[in-house]
């Protein structure tokens, strides 16, 4: 798990964030616990606030659940409401790109042109 002291996210969000693609993607299969509260803030030389934080984050959308005297276990996942979740994130982000091309000044046809370029170059590394 990478965490940026210096960025404007948060790092309880940092962490939720992570964990939540690691969730929806199965690479944390369901069943499975997530790290100790207490054992993540050590490695990640954090508060344990803050991981909880980030655990309780998670809990709240319903990817995991506490489970007394054992940890957060990773739910069942839904893969349609997994699949929807993931293109509401595509559309936010293609919203936001959008936006700033515009601001940057960028024709719809340059905007076009540029993300078909990245999912070329993208393609070339798998």
């Amino acid at each position: 798990m990478k965490i940026l002291q210096n960025s404007e996210e948060p790092i309880y969000q940092q962490i939720a964030v992570q964990f939540r693609g690691q969730i929806l993607s199965g690479t944390i299969q369901e069943g499975s616990y997530l790290p100790s509260i207490r054992g993540l803030a050590q490695e990640l030389k954090i508060s344990v606030i803050t991981t909880m934080k980030a655990y309780e984050m998670l809990a709240e959308e319903g990817l995991v659940t506490a489970v007394q005297g054992k940890g957060f276990l990773v739910n069942a996942q839904n893969r349609e409401l997994v699949k929807e979740q993931h293109l509401r994130q595509v559309e936010a982000d293609l919203q936001n790109a959008i936006t700033s091309a515009h601001i940057a000044g960028l024709t719809d046809d340059e905007l076009v042109e540029m993300m078909q370029t990245l999912i070329r170059v993208s393609h070339e590394g798998e």
